[in-house]
């Protein structure tokens, strides 16, 4: 096992060791179906502590070669499907934590991508001692000559899954860097469009890819976001039949728990739940909100007091427990690009701060369906709107 390439189950196993887990296993035949074919770029955006690492962690326990990690799925729900044996452990996974190189290079783009390569071409070489893997040669050149050779030799070759977590840190903490964040994209873009090698490319992170005008700079990935979740809306965050068997468990008051950390509404009549705050709540016994001890005030407040016309009126209202209508397409996915009130609001949405409600009564008297029904969550959001609310004059 390595630290990047086929890192094992570890990780996963502290996950299913842990007092509250929640079997979201069946998200991995979602993705055996796209498995080497035009739709494997995956990229799933949700706010902070929704699982998005955890899910990246049970990914790379299920594909990584080397290790059998059978005796961890065997009883979990994607054990049912057709696909569980056939993929189980069968594909070299490289995982890559953004964040993690980004902050031991400094929070240097260009240093963060030469560690990059250079750590992973490390593990490459002792996997593949034949292989050609010199520093001067990038590392898409060196996973495109692996395959190819493995393909002429076996006949077939299953390729490489990539799971990158956090993936848009540069993007957050690197706002102004506009030179950095496309150098990285570029990256992005030539590692893994049109690569034969990439079996499957599997992406999380809270912001949606950024937009260059109107396209996606990263226009191979299909995108499940805040906005649009689509068929996996169920797989990161905790539902609310989740969440009414761990109140039964735990002997807590499912309504109070509706009120502090409901409130992310999806088509069908989905609820979705942070699962940090779950937790917490279940684990002390008590609830309050948990959300700032992962986002700081400042970021919240930084957005609301952003000089945007109607941007603070509209908070007023929402604060005041009124839902306002948004149009989320004008939003550049980053977090420095405002042309609106709109375009904030929509970065609020995808941070966790703003929840859709697709079934507000609002439609009944709105014809534009491209406008979405945005509302504060939950007390838990609730409070820390009110907390920033009274510093202002």
């Amino acid at each position: 096992m390595g630290s990047y390439l086929n890192t094992g189950f570890r990780a996963f196993e502290f996950s299913l060791n842990s007092e509250i887990y929640i079997d979201k296993s069946e998200i991995i035949s979602l993705l055996n179906r796209f498995l080497n074919t035009r739709q494997r770029y995956i990229c799933i955006s949700r706010p902070r502590r929704f699982g998005k690492s955890f899910t990246a962690e049970m990914l790379s326990a299920y594909y990584s070669k080397g290790v059998d990690s059978s005796f961890l799925f065997d009883n979990l729900r994607i054990s049912k499907s057709d696909s569980y044996k056939k993929h189980l452990n069968k594909y070299n996974t490289i995982f890559i934590d953004m964040q993690q190189f980004l902050t031991n290079a400094d929070k240097d783009v260009s240093k963060m991508l030469s560690n990059l390569e250079s750590e992973i071409k490390n593990e490459l070489k002792t996997l593949y001692p034949e292989q050609d893997i010199s520093e001067e040669r990038k590392l898409n050149q060196i996973l495109s000559d692996i395959y190819s050779k493995e393909t002429e030799k076996l006949g077939k070759s299953n390729g490489f899954v990539f799971i990158i977590d956090e993936w848009d840190c540069i993007m957050r903490e690197k706002q102004t860097d506009a030179d950095g964040i496309k150098l990285y994209l570029d990256y992005l873009r030539a590692l893994f469009k049109d690569r034969s090698y990439v079996s499957l490319a599997y992406m999380t992170g809270i912001l949606p890819i950024k937009k260059y005008g109107t396209h996606s700079a990263l226009n191979m990935f299909r995108e499940f976001s805040m906005t649009e979740p689509g068929e996996y809306a169920p797989f990161v965050g905790f539902t609310e039949e989740d969440v009414k068997e761990l109140c039964s468990q735990f002997k807590a008051d499912f309504s109070s728990m509706k009120k502090w950390y409901d409130g992310y509404i999806f088509d069908n009549d989905l609820h979705l739940y942070n699962p940090n705050s779950v937790v917490e709540s279940l684990l002390r016994k008590k609830f309050l909100s948990y959300w700032s001890q992962t986002e700081t005030f400042e970021s919240l407040s930084r957005y609301m007091d952003l000089n945007v016309e109607g941007l603070r009126d509209g908070i007023v209202s929402l604060i005041a427990g009124n839902e306002i209508l948004v149009n989320s397409e004008t939003f550049q996915n980053d977090m420095t690009t405002f042309n609106n009130r709109d375009d904030v609001f929509t970065l609020l949405i995808h941070l966790g701060y703003l929840a859709i409600n697709p079934d507000s009564k609002i439609r009944a008297f709105d014809n534009d369906k491209s406008l979405l029904v945005v509302h504060i969550p939950n007390n838990e959001i609730r409070k820390e709107f009110n907390n920033i609310m009274k510093n202002w004059s």
